[in-house]
């Protein structure tokens, strides 16, 4: 069992849900990155999303592209993330971590390079959003080697009959889209989006996740019974932006998010 299962396993034991927040590798710098990624752990995160910066994100929004442009401005790059995420688990660091990145990123380093070196350094996870289900074979293939990396599925409100498919043999969690459109949208849910996370709840024989315009707890509270766990990326960014990439408020935001999330 990787660590991203052994932390649902233990957040459904508890009766707790899972507060997951995302970050862009390489800002403020690498180092300044995996100073985040300890004060999340401290915070009581229990997965962190590492967005690989690539140069054309389809699924992010201003910020997180803004984001991802700053870090390929910094010289950032796969190679050296990988050598930032073995250094922070040398140094003890037990955060699940899920790389959140595009598929070509993978194919120029090749895939199963790519895999080995994920399961070498300790990646947890996988969430390609512009891989689609019919074409995740050859990566899916490569995984199965080894249970170290394991692939994230993505639902939206639009995959209607699609959801049974795409979950059938699905690991981890489902990151369910809450809305259309691209990331950063401010709390503007899809108008169908409780009945559309009911149905995943439904499906799903493992913990749903939603994501996509979240800010605060209480944006999820109408959904709270459809779902077990919330995940921030763009306003997460905007905080450490205004910030000055403080680990201090950092913490403080993860820490106070995943008590209000289990007050609901």
């Amino acid at each position: 069992m990787n660590r991203i299962e052994a932390r649902m396993k233990q957040l459904e034991q508890r009766g707790e849900k899972a507060f997951i927040t995302y970050i862009t590798a390489g800002l403020p710098d690498l180092e300044g990155t995996k100073a985040l990624l300890k004060a999340k752990e401290r915070a009581g995160c229990d997965v962190v999303e590492l967005g690989i910066p690539f140069s054309d994100p389809v699924a992010d929004g201003p910020v997180i592209q803004n984001a991802s442009y700053q870090a390929i401005c910094n010289g950032i790059n796969l190679k050296k993330i990988f050598v930032a995420v073995e250094e922070v688990r040398k140094e003890g660091l037990e955060l699940p971590i899920v790389f959140m990145m595009y598929y070509n990123t993978i194919l120029h380093y090749g895939v199963e390079a790519f895999v080995k070196k994920c399961n070498e350094v300790g990646v947890d996870g996988l969430i390609i959003p512009d891989l689609p289900f019919e074409e995740q074979e050859d990566l899916k293939n490569c995984l199965k080697a080894s249970d170290t990396t394991i692939f994230i599925q993505l639902v939206s409100p639009v995959s209607g009959d699609r959801i049974p498919m795409i979950l059938e043999n699905a690991r981890g969690f489902v990151y369910c889209v809450s809305s259309m459109g691209v990331t950063g949208q401010g709390a503007n849910f899809h108008k169908e989006v409780v009945q559309y996370l009911k149905h995943v709840k439904e499906v799903s024989k493992i913990p749903v996740m939603m994501g996509f315009g979240i800010r605060t707890a209480e944006d999820v509270k109408p959904m709270k019974d459809s779902i077990d766990g919330a995940i921030v990326g763009s306003y997460f960014i905007n905080l450490m932006e205004e910030s000055g990439y403080s680990t201090a408020v950092a913490e403080e935001y993860c820490s106070t998010f995943k008590r209000e999330l289990n007050q609901l």
